[in-house]
């Protein structure tokens, strides 16, 4: 410490600058498993500081249980769980809900239904009950169905008029078997929703949905909460029967090589989704693809964007991804290993040649180590921001439930993320998106640019239409 004299006569004070503590290590939450005596299973986890606890519910309802002609009821079913139950019709739980301060949010999907809960930890044992009541007792009253099931169908034409959405479904049609309920849209179509009312959503619900089957994980600040009474006095009052696990159907899809364009006559832009499937999270290869896959167009600084959109001026962004479709208990299932973005009309047909291009040379040399150590940087660096919420890590625990995983796979995944080297990352990239093997959907104006595609040689072009 040293005195100086200031201006003013008095005398300061200057202590040294504070230095920074040694860094301490960070691991993905792990989580306490229970099972309630009704067979819910329950993961929790607590996370000191989040005052808002999160409560992710999952239901195994997969899309492909639906009955054959009512595509859609599995999200109308979910949807319909905040409408009311055996104690409070709809606008009474959504009263109940605004008071608690929490908010309650559905979502069906190929694995099945996943319902969250969000709440101040000191209202969670009345928010846990009112979740209890619509996963126990939902009424599914006639008329809220019926609103449901119209406003679904308000949403399909909205649906194909947004280029990425038509993408997405042309894509899931080409790739996979007619009979196979991945080639359809998952929440349904006009035709199969508007056959959906209320016997049919309690037809699905009694079959499918049941403590025995389910699994809650709860994330937050659990201190002074008495979370083992606030469940037992709620969800562990649900009731059901047991079931035997249901057989899941085998993925397959045909990635030869072609291209679809689904014209939309004056349109200024082409809408790109190139795809195939590839390996799940089960499979060995999972974390060399994640990071070939991020270091392919994760971000802004991928060798994608660096050509299409920093080199050329094609877009303003092109992605490559990995999105899990479905696992089964034996470990098999799939993801959706796809490249997408958007380039203006007239030069569809040289950014796709780029970005054919972009593959062959990744296949002909390789990733870079440069690439490689950015890559594990970001995705392993920033993973301490990317769960600093109860929700976050709660989703995250529910997507390893979903997908058949052990708990401690995230965790396991960052230290794989880790020790992958540029060869590894490389083939699996490679691998994952083969410069043949690619099922390519444009959403555009097909005079404009199905001659300029068919010219790339890149496969068979059809063009179809875009309703």
């Amino acid at each position: 410490m040293s005195d100086t004299a200031n201006p003013a006569g008095t005398t300061m004070e200057f202590h040294p600058q504070p230095r920074g503590g040694e860094p301490k290590p960070w691991a993905f939450p792990a989580p306490e498993r229970s099972t309630l005596p009704n067979g819910l299973t329950v993961l929790r986890s607590h996370r000191p500081g989040q005052q808002v606890v999160a409560v992710e519910v999952n239901l195994p309802a997969p899309l492909d249980a639906e009955p054959e002609g009512l595509d859609g009821v599995a999200t109308i079913m979910a949807r319909a769980f905040a409408e009311g139950t055996d104690k409070h019709d709809a606008e009474e739980f959504a009263a109940e809900l605004e008071r608690c301060g929490a908010t309650l949010d559905t979502h069906a999907d190929h694995p099945g239904v996943r319902v969250s809960l969000e709440v101040p930890a000191s209202r969670l044992a009345k928010a846990l009950g009112l979740l209890a009541d619509a996963l126990r007792a939902p009424a599914f009253p006639d008329d809220e169905v019926a609103r449901l099931v119209r406003n679904r169908l308000d949403e399909i034409p909205h649906e194909l008029a947004n280029p990425a959405r038509r993408a997405a479904k042309e894509l899931s049609r080409q790739l996979f078997p007619a009979s196979s309920r991945m080639s359809r849209p998952r929440q349904g179509t006009e035709e199969t929703v508007e056959r959906i009312d209320a016997a049919a959503v309690r037809g699905f619900y009694e079959a499918y949905v049941r403590p025995a089957t389910a699994t809650a994980v709860v994330v937050g600040d659990l201190a002074g909460v008495d979370l083992d009474t606030a469940l037992s006095d709620t969800l562990g009052a649900w009731t059901g029967s047991t079931a035997e696990p249901r057989p899941v159907p085998a993925i397959s899809a045909d990635d030869t090589g072609r291209v679809i364009v689904v014209d939309r006559p004056g349109s200024v832009q082409t809408q790109i989704l190139i795809g195939r499937i590839g390996p799940d999270r089960h499979d060995r290869v999972w974390p060399a693809q994640v990071l070939g896959t991020y270091c392919l167009g994760g971000t802004l600084t991928s060798r994608l964007d660096r050509v299409l959109r920093e080199e050329k001026g094609y877009t303003y962004g092109v992605r490559s991804f990995a999105q899990v479709l479905r696992s089964a208990p034996d470990g098999t299932g799939a993801a959706m290993l796809a490249i997408s973005g958007s380039v203006a009309t007239d030069v569809t047909g040289p950014a796709l040649a780029d970005l054919w291009q972009v593959l062959r040379t990744l296949a002909d040399e390789g990733l870079t180590d440069d690439e490689r150590d950015v890559a594990v940087q970001n995705l392993v660096g920033v993973a301490p921001l990317k769960y600093e919420t109860a929700a976050a890590v709660a989703s995250t625990l529910a997507d390893q439930v979903e997908q058949h995983l052990p708990d401690d796979f995230q965790a396991q995944l960052y230290a794989r993320l880790a020790e992958t080297g540029t060869v590894e990352a490389t083939a699996a990239v490679v691998n994952a998106f083969p410069a043949d093997r690619l099922v390519c959907v444009l959403v555009g104006d097909a005079a404009q640019i199905a001659d300029p595609v068919r010219a790339l040689g890149i496969g068979e072009v059809t063009v179809v239409q875009g309703t």
